[in-house]
């Protein structure tokens, strides 16, 4: 091993050491409420999925099935009076990406509901350890000992196969005294590799996680990465979430117009079936910085929403009720300065992206 590489490990292992500075104590974390999940426990073999095994054999591309493991949008509720929280947690992919940070994708973020007891604060991130499967860390430290309500978020890109948090041993973890966010009619997201959370600098930055904050109300996280592609099973495990508040249909970056002719309205009409008076919202394309320059890339994205757009039309006309539209324009402003490749969102475009759906979907979401 280089002498470089071999000093930082020291370093990083001496830096771990003295942060913490004393012993913790860990508590499982599939005891504490789990939010963001969309399928029942016993649908899967590993606790922290977003699919169904039974979807394997259903679906064209399997990668589809490997990015249901990724966590986007899980995060789990729990309360404590420790001064100090750590995290323990075992990555399934470690996934490293030329366009995201490891926080971003595989690591940790934590966040406290403030006195008034519905404002989200953010407390501190749990950086992922790069050289393995495993990371121990400290993510906040000498604080206060007083009774705070936690919400943990776990990774965008990621999947986690155990996960411990860690406190002061004279300390316990409790089960959360405050129902916020609200779990009864959840907001579901269906989408892409942006709805997923690229390229968040971190977990609490993607929209949907965003939205979860300021809504406090439980959101689903269906975004896949490449693979938002109307998989008709994919469909089906959102008609089987129990009573939804709302359904986000963002899946256009990903699919073709000739997807969206043959696969829109059914992929529309198994959620309809299943959930008659859910409000449901189809969003465009953004108008993505690179398209001002590619002109290919330009007339792809106004050729598919133009597509969009005569999909919804016809689901109007055939007498469709409590579905809305919005235009891609502006959604992330109109400076190119919300992205960190002309198509993945910084978290500056999450942030715009969240002010514009906030208002829409406070407004029409069931309540």
């Amino acid at each position: 091993m280089p002498k470089s590489l071999l000093t930082i490990l020291i370093v990083f292992c001496t830096l771990q050491f003295r942060l913490t500075g004393q012993e913790l104590k860990y508590y499982e974390a599939t005891q504490y409420p789990l939010l963001g999940k969309p399928i029942d426990d016993s649908a899967s073999e590993r606790y922290y999925m977003r699919l169904p095994d039974s979807i394997q054999g259903k679906i064209e591309r399997p990668y589809l099935y490997t990015l249901g493991s990724n966590t986007a949008g899980m995060a789990i509720r729990f309360r404590t009076a420790s001064p100090i929280i750590g995290a323990k947690w075992k990555s399934v992919y470690q996934t490293l990406m030329n366009h995201q940070t490891p926080v971003g994708s595989r690591g940790l973020d934590l966040y406290t509901l403030e006195d008034d007891s519905k404002t989200w604060t953010f407390v501190n991130t749990a950086r992922p350890n790069l050289w393995n499967a495993v990371t121990e860390t400290v993510i906040i430290n000498n604080m206060e000992p007083k009774m705070r309500e936690y919400m943990l978020y776990l990774p965008l890109y990621d999947g986690v196969d155990s996960l411990y948090i860690g406190i002061n041993s004279e300390y316990t973890v409790e089960q959360p005294a405050i129902d916020l966010p609200k779990r009864e009619k959840p907001i579901i997201f269906y989408g892409t590799s942006i709805l997923q959370g690229g390229c968040a600098n971190r977990p609490g930055m993607a929209h949907t996680n965003i939205l979860e904050r300021w809504l406090n109300r439980e959101t689903i996280n269906l975004g896949f990465s490449g693979m938002g592609q109307l998989d008709l099973p994919v469909a089906h495990v959102i008609a089987n979430i129990t009573n939804p508040g709302m359904v986000v249909l963002d899946m256009v970056p990903n699919v073709s117009v000739a997807q969206m002719d043959t696969l829109l309205v059914s992929f529309y009409n198994i959620i309809r079936t299943a959930h008659p008076d859910v409000p449901m919202l189809f969003i465009e394309d953004p108008e993505f910085p690179h398209c001002r320059f590619d002109k290919a890339a330009r007339n792809d994205v106004d050729t598919k929403n133009a597509c969009l757009k005569k999909h919804f039309e016809y689901l109007k006309k055939s007498g469709e009720k409590n579905i809305y539209y919005l235009d891609g324009k502006n959604v992330i402003g109109n400076d190119a300065e919300a992205t960190v490749d002309g198509l993945h969102f910084t978290d500056l475009g999450f942030m715009r992206f969240s002010e514009i759906l906030y208002p829409i979907i406070n407004k029409h979401a069931l309540k």
